[in-house]
């Protein structure tokens, strides 16, 4: 007698079943688009307006030698951009997380909340940048914000340079110089939050009070209760939130990079040479996502 389908089996049926949709849409719409952007990388690319053809050169590594030995802009700017994304992921991934908790909480208005910081997700889309980088009212009311501000900002940065130079040269200074960058981003960082939250808010809806429950008739606090089970249990979705928190930070609208790219392609019409920026962009991602998802792999605790 055959035997059925097991668990492991079915779960992966379904998770297939989920992303179908996209490789369909992959396979229909971006694997050609993505093996010509491959090819333009190693050619040297010249269009046909008349005909609205193109007609490549094959001229192997030179593209990219360009882009890395020659260009004085490209390999600065990518070092800047994976700089700040390591800045910047692991405040999004604690701030994330630490709302998330909140926001599992029963208490009034929660739904209300919960809608308020998936907000800035809706309006980041467009509305809100083109608001924050066209508008004339904010600038000018920015600037009048500062200047009224300027001897309390006087006052912040004292503070904050007291607070270094009295922990002295070291890993307690450096985290404390960290700490304060990452306090005057807060703004960045809630605005980048909102898909984070909602992974994290998933996971926690997903573990059973009754394990709490128990661990509180045993005497366990809060504290433990958190470390023991809460962040073993929700670990799978720090990957998920990790990997999308740095794909989300690289190819954000206003990554420098990103707007050398368009520059080479949309501007000067140089296909080939920004399909071979695009290639070490993404070759780039693609080498940290492989570090860091095999580094944060083995921490994650899978239970059924």
């Amino acid at each position: 007698m055959k035997k059925g389908m097991t668990m492991a089996g079915k779960n992966a049926v379904s998770g297939y079943l989920f992303i179908s949709p996209f490789i369909i849409g992959f396979v229909a719409f971006m694997a050609y688009p993505l093996y010509q952007a491959i090819r333009f990388a190693f050619s040297i690319v010249s269009m046909d307006t008349v005909n609205n053809t193109f007609s490549m050169e094959w001229i192997g590594l030179d593209n990219i030698r360009r882009a890395l030995t020659v260009d004085p802009d490209f390999v600065r700017l990518l070092v800047e951009e994976i700089v700040a994304m390591l800045f910047m992921v692991p405040a999004i991934l604690v701030f994330s997380l630490f709302v998330a908790i909140l926001l599992n909480r029963k208490f009034p208005g929660r739904a209300f909340v919960r809608a308020v910081f998936f907000l800035p997700v809706i309006m980041a889309s467009g509305v809100l940048i083109g608001i924050e980088t066209n508008n004339s009212l904010l600038d000018m009311v920015a600037a009048q914000i500062q200047d009224q501000n300027a001897l309390r900002a006087n006052v912040t940065g004292f503070i904050e340079n007291l607070l270094i130079t009295t922990t002295g040269v070291g890993v307690v200074s450096d985290f404390i110089g960290y700490i304060l960058d990452i306090t005057n981003q807060i703004y960045t960082i809630a605005m980048a939050s909102g898909i984070q939250i909602l992974i994290f808010l998933a996971g926690l809806q997903t573990i059973n009070p009754s394990i709490f429950e128990a661990a509180s008739l045993e005497g366990a606090t809060a504290w433990e209760n958190f470390w023991k089970i809460t962040f073993p249990m929700i670990s799978p979705m720090i990957l998920v939130v990790v990997v999308y928190s740095i794909i989300d930070f690289m190819v954000r609208t206003d990554s420098e990079v990103m707007e050398m790219v368009e520059i080479q392609i949309m501007r000067l019409m140089d296909f080939g040479y920004g399909s071979a920026l695009a290639l070490i962009f993404f070759l780039s991602i693609a080498l940290i996502l492989a570090i860091v998802g095999l580094a944060i792999s083995r921490l994650v605790y899978y239970y059924d």
